[in-house]
Formats: C-alpha cells, sequence, structure tokens
C-alpha cells in the first residue's frame, strides 16, 4: 500500500454521504469526532455509492480503510485502530489498493460498486471538502492562453451532457463560437435543476464537488468572455446549499464569484429554455422555440450558454488532463450514468464512452434483469444491455442519453410502466405545443383503452410519431420514445393486455 500524502500529521477520517443518507452521516461524524485524540474528521459528500454511505474512511500512512454503514461503536473502534497504526484491521473494512497520487482524489478499490469505471469528473466526490475551490484552478489555467483552450475544445469534439444542457449531445465548442459572436453581452448559465429523482448524476457532482463546478464554470465563462456566470439550482436542497457555500469560498479566494438563482422544484424547469424562462422571474414556464437558440437570444435576450455540471467537469478533465481523456472518438470523454429501478440502493458512475450499459449495472446488486429503460423520466425501453454509452449508439438504439439506467424484474408489466410515464407526461407539459399537450393526452387514453381490449398498434405508432417529430422541445419527443420503444421491444405483452392477460400479473386487478 502507498503512503497518503493527505495525511502526513496524523489520521484523516472522511464521512462520506450524500442527502439521502445526510442525517445518519451526521451521526457517524459525531461519533468519530467524539472518539478522536489525533485524528482529523471531515464531512464530505457523496461517493456515488449509496449502498456503501455512510461512508467512513480512515487515511493513515498505510493507506485508506472503507468502512461501509459503520454503527457507533464501529467509527470508534475504526478511529482508535487509526491511532494505533491498524487502521485496516476493523472485520468490517476493506482497503483502497490504489495509489493515492497526490491526494486530491478518491483513491478505488479493487471491488465493490467504487472500482466500476473510472472516477474522472467523480475524482473528487467523497473525498474533498465539496465547496472548497480545487488546489487546480482551471481559472487560473486557461487565463494566460484561452484560444489555446478554445482550440482543443474544438479539436476534442466534447458533447454537451443531460437534458438540462443546451449542447446536449453536441460538440460544446460550436456553441462557445456561436455565443461569442452574437452580439450582445454574453452569459453562462449552470443548470443544476435537475428534479427527475431518478437522476443522480449532477446531484451527486454538486454535493461531492461543488467547488470543482465552480471553478469549471468560471473558466469556461473566461473563454466565453462572459460578462455574468449564474448557477442555476433547485430549492432547498442539500446541492444548492454546497453550491452557496462554493460560491461563497470561490469569492473569497478569487474576488469574483457566479451568481445564484433558484428555481422551482419541476422536471420541467430542467429543460434548458424553461430554465431561462424561471430566470427571468417568469410564473409559468414553457419551451422556447428553436431558432433561434439560447447561444444567440437567451437570457434576457443575450447570448447565453447553458451547460451542466457533468458538462463543465467534463471541460475540466479535458483541459487539465488531456492525456487520460479517452472514450468513443464520436463522443470522447465519459458519461455518468445513475443505475436505479429495482435494486437495494442506486449507484452513480463514471464509464468512457466506448464501455457498456452491462458494465454500469455492476455496480447494482441485481442479477437478472427483465428490461431497462435508459435515459431516465422518459427513456428508451430496452430488452438488452449490450449497448455502448456513448451518444451516438445510444441515439441509434431509441435510447436515452440523460444517465440513468433503470433496471427491472420479471413481475415490472411493461405497459403499466410506460402508461404511468405517459400520465405524467400528460400532467406536467408546460402546454406550449399541441403535440405534446394534446398528444400526452390522447397517448394516455390509447394505452388505458388496451386494457378494455382496444389496442390499434399503428395509431398508437403514428402519434408516437407526430410527437416524435413536431414537439417544440424535448419533453414530447422523449415520451413518445417511451411508448415506442416499449412496444417494440414488448409487443407480446401489449397484446397480452387487449386480451385480458398480464404476463407479469401486476395489472390482474385492472383487466
Amino acid at each position: 500500500m502507498t503512503v497518503s500524502q493527505d495525511a502526513p500529521d496524523g489520521p484523516v477520517v472522511r464521512v462520506a454521504a450524500g442527502s439521502t443518507h445526510r442525517a445518519d452521516a451526521s451521526a457517524v461524524a459525531e461519533a468519530a469526532r467524539e472518539a478522536a485524540e489525533t485524528t482529523t474528521v471531515r464531512e464530505t459528500g457523496p461517493t456515488g455509492a449509496e449502498a456503501l454511505e455512510p461512508l467512513l474512511l480512515v487515511t493513515t500512512a498505510e493507506g485508506t480503510a472503507f468502512h461501509a454503514r459503520p454503527s457507533p461503536d464501529a467509527v470508534a473502534d475504526a478511529v482508535a485502530a487509526a491511532e494505533d497504526g491498524t487502521a485496516a484491521d476493523g472485520a468490517d473494512a476493506f482497503v483502497a489498493a490504489a495509489d493515492h497520487g497526490d491526494g486530491s482524489a478518491l483513491p478505488t478499490p479493487e471491488d465493490g460498486p467504487l472500482s466500476v469505471g473510472r472516477r474522472r469528473a467523480l475524482r473528487r466526490c467523497g473525498w474533498a471538502d465539496p465547496a472548497d475551490p480545487p488546489a487546480e484552478s482551471l481559472r487560473e489555467t486557461v487565463r494566460d492562453d484561452p484560444e489555446g483552450a478554445r482550440t482543443a475544445m474544438r479539436r476534442l469534439g466534447l458533447l454537451g451532457r443531460g437534458r438540462g444542457d443546451a449542447r446536449a449531445d453536441e460538440p460544446v465548442a460550436g456553441g462557445w463560437e456561436t455565443a461569442r459572436e452574437a452580439e450582445g453581452d454574453s452569459v453562462l448559465v449552470v443548470n443544476a435543476n435537475d428534479a427527475d429523482e431518478r437522476n443522480r448524476t449532477d446531484r451527486t457532482l454538486t454535493e461531492g464537488d461543488a467547488g470543482g463546478v465552480v471553478d469549471a464554470a468560471m473558466a469556461v465563462g473566461h473563454l466565453l468572455d462572459a460578462e455574468d456566470v449564474v448557477v442555476y439550482a433547485g430549492e432547498e436542497s442539500l446541492a444548492t446549499e454546497r453550491l452557496s457555500a462554493a460560491v461563497s469560498r470561490y469569492r473569497d479566494e478569487h474576488g469574483e464569484a457566479p451568481q445564484m438563482s433558484v428555481g422551482p422544484d419541476r422536471y420541467i424547469a430542467g429543460e434548458p429554455t424553461m430554465a431561462l424562462e424561471s430566470l427571468e422571474g417568469n410564473d409559468r414556464l414553457e419551451a422556447r422555440l428553436r431558432p433561434p437558440g439560447p447561444e444567440t437570444h437567451g437570457l434576457h435576450g443575450r447570448p447565453t450558454v447553458i451547460h451542466t455540471p457533468r458538462t463543465l467537469l467534463q471541460v475540466r478533465e479535458a483541459l487539465l488532463r488531456p492525456e487520460n481523456f479517452d472514450g468513443d472518438d464520436a463522443d470522447p470523454g465519459t458519461r455518468l450514468l445513475t443505475v436505479t429501478g429495482e435494486v437495494d440502493a442506486p449507484a452513480t458512475v463514471e464509464l468512457p464512452t466506448g464501455a457498456s450499459l452491462r458494465t454500469a449495472a455492476a455496480a447494482v446488486d441485481r442479477e437478472t434483469t427483465k428490461m431497462a429503460i435508459v435515459g431516465g423520466q422518459f427513456g428508451g425501453v430496452t430488452r438488452r444491455l449490450d449497448h455502448a454509452v456513448s451518444a451516438p449508439a445510444l441515439d441509434g438504439a431509441n435510447l436515452g442519453t440523460e444517465g440513468v439506467v433503470e433496471l427491472f424484474g420479471d413481475d415490472r408489466c411493461a405497459l403499466a410502466t410506460v402508461g404511468s410515464r405517459a400520465r405524467f407526461a400528460s400532467e406536467e407539459n408546460c402546454g406550449r405545443c399541441v403535440p405534446c399537450r394534446e398528444g400526452t393526452k390522447q397517448l394516455t387514453d390509447l394505452l388505458r383503452d388496451i386494457y378494455a381490449g382496444d389496442y390499434d398498434d399503428d395509431v398508437v405508432r403514428e402519434l408516437t410519431r407526430t410527437m416524435r417529430t413536431t414537439s417544440t422541445c424535448d419533453f414530447g419527443r422523449s415520451a413518445a420514445r417511451t411508448v415506442e420503444t416499449a412496444m417494440t421491444a414488448f409487443e407480446a405483452e401489449f397484446e397480452a393486455h387487449a386480451e385480458g392477460r398480464c404476463p407479469s400479473g401486476q395489472c390482474e386487478s385492472k383487466l
């Protein structure tokens, strides 16, 4: 085991957890402080592996021992052992075999959920104080040669990540150039308001490395020659709390910082143009027609670039550590995925874009899967997990790239699952365009009719085609995708319901 450079003067105990286990993490941290004599105790953010949280990390000169969900007695024993020089002896501990490197990133164990994928955007999550600016500032790195950084991003072809990014699955450098060439003072908006509870990707980053997100945002703002950088987050969340703290600390250290703004806790509020509506103070959120896009006519009519935390930390990694930047040539870098559904605990992992969905599924305890929904609230339905996680591969399979993989077993009904999501779409859409507003209502009714024996495959498919090709924003287009892909993957189940049978047994009371 290599010597950690993070604890030269004594043991360091970290308690890593996100908002789901915040109360438990506070109790673990308090138990550690009560037991500590020479040990430094720090509370950090989530690692992405919720099954392990709260996670106690005990770092000594021998390395780091990981204790998952420790009891108060186990915490006291772990701290005492660290101070005695036997930190890895606990029966519930497993030891990170990876090199600590410069001590700035979470060391990776050889097995378990933390061993899945590569921790690049996630590198500080669970290890650093979430609100602290990184020691290596990207803003300072690009200050002297902004054109060189812009050129590097153009050559790399990095794509935007997540539905909240205005350049989702498109090269970010193109949006930067458009905004810089447009008339008016440009703005960068950090869209950290994703209210899809399934998707823990941006939430893991903002709860675990808000300081890194703010540093990357200020760097990109500099590359855009932006007059303003705005962080847009949800109401009353741990992510917002830590972003606010990170903004304050960045201002204290550098004399400048982004502005903070909060938006409603609604699914539609994370759509890029509806985020702009919220930032402008409009009570009614509606998707904006495009063109013109935000890069030419955005916040208060100014050229506006909108990126998610995932995108910004990809930019940070690409410019600071280009030697590690790989993945699919058409989608370079890594993709964050939250694996959830019928699992004991969700896990957020980071994979090179050439890896498969099956690799992500290895981070959770689920042996068999009947179906997966890939892409969040309105993801695509599939029976297979052998798709690459790159945007072109997922798009080619009619799956979503939003960063969620939901796994379901044999007792999950495909019709009931997509029916509930169609109903959500009919209730939560913004109402701006007819194909989405009326199409989601009609789609919900057509799916209900199947239970009464009325199933017309062609009518349903024509409606989903219309929604997919004519809706103003991704809300209507992706709502159609969920039903389309389910009908293709589970055609026999749809027909069975029309005949009065639910093969999974979930819908017996409706038939």
